[in-house]
């Protein structure tokens, strides 16, 4: 399984599913050399390459009826829907501890997604980028959703949210030498992204580039999401998405959904679990055969 990655999108609240997937991998002792996140995305991938089992679910849905993890109330204060301080500081810190050194420790390669709000482009970060006391900026930084958190500083640059410019990044994940990627998605199949009417209300000042991206942003989370149906059909892809529709949004707070959610991330990945196996073996670009 050496030329195999794994790209975990992003959804905010809609990751409880990626949350499920990776808590099953676990299960079954699965981990994959090299593993890209983005957003909420790469907070899941966290928790599961530092080996911690039950805490994505524990962080995700024993606060969800916190103010301080996300309410209106954070948006007034801070314009934060969610509350940063708390989710990036005091929840790893103290409440739900992060096993850090076990995720920098092992070998896999953990990159995270985010966005340069000078150059819209993506900027990426790998192991070699962060330590133990800059990962939470970085998974802070990728997360920062448009308009309902405010942008990161990190070494020189002001970063938002991954999915702004690489929402599902497979092309980075080949690039960096993995022809074979299994993906994570967070919503079914037949999903297309529509134009955002909120990028025509609020607008950045100080990032115009970012107003120009968010514009854009549903043409190119439709032709990635192509790239990698194609990958698939190729062999190249295995994709992992809701067997079925629930109606989650990304600032989710009813435990009962989210809990379904979780549920249907691990029995998805349950039920694929044979047929990914067999992808792992089969060479890259050798299609699947039913």
């Amino acid at each position: 399984m050496t030329d195999t990655g794994l790209v975990l999108e992003g959804g905010g609240m809609r990751s409880l599913y990626t949350a499920g997937v990776l808590e099953y991998f676990m299960s079954r002792e699965l981990y994959f050399p090299y593993v890209i996140g983005v957003s909420a995305g790469a907070c899941m991938g966290a928790s599961y390459l530092a080996r911690q089992r039950g805490r994505n679910r524990r962080v995700n849905l024993d606060y969800i009826d916190d103010k301080r993890y996300i309410s209106l109330s954070n948006y007034l204060r801070r314009r934060e829907l969610f509350g940063m301080d708390f989710i990036f500081d005091e929840i790893p810190n103290t409440l739900v501890p992060f096993d850090t050194g076990t995720l920098l420790g092992n070998p896999e390669e953990f990159v995270i997604v985010t966005t340069d709000c000078e150059t819209g482009e993506p900027a990426y970060y790998r192991k070699q980028d962060y330590d133990a006391e800059s990962l939470p900026t970085l998974l802070r930084a990728s997360s920062s959703l448009p308009f309902v958190a405010s942008s990161v500083h990190y070494r020189g640059r002001q970063l938002l949210d991954g999915g702004i410019s690489d929402p599902i990044p497979i092309r980075k994940a080949e690039s960096d030498g993995f022809p074979k990627n299994v993906v994570i998605l967070t919503k079914p199949r037949g999903y297309f992204k529509k134009p955002s009417r909120m990028t025509k209300i609020i607008k950045y000042r100080d990032h115009p580039i970012i107003n120009e991206k968010l514009g854009v942003r549903y043409r190119h989370y439709n032709e990635t999401l192509y790239d990698v149906s194609k990958r698939e059909r190729d062999g190249n892809a295995f994709v992992i998405s809701p067997s079925r529709s629930l109606k989650v949004g990304r600032t989710e707070r009813s435990r009962e959904k989210l809990e379904a959610l979780y549920e249907l991330g691990w029995n998805d990945a349950k039920a694929q679990f044979e047929a990914l196996q067999a992808f792992l073996e089969q060479p890259a670009g050798q299609p699947m055969t039913n």
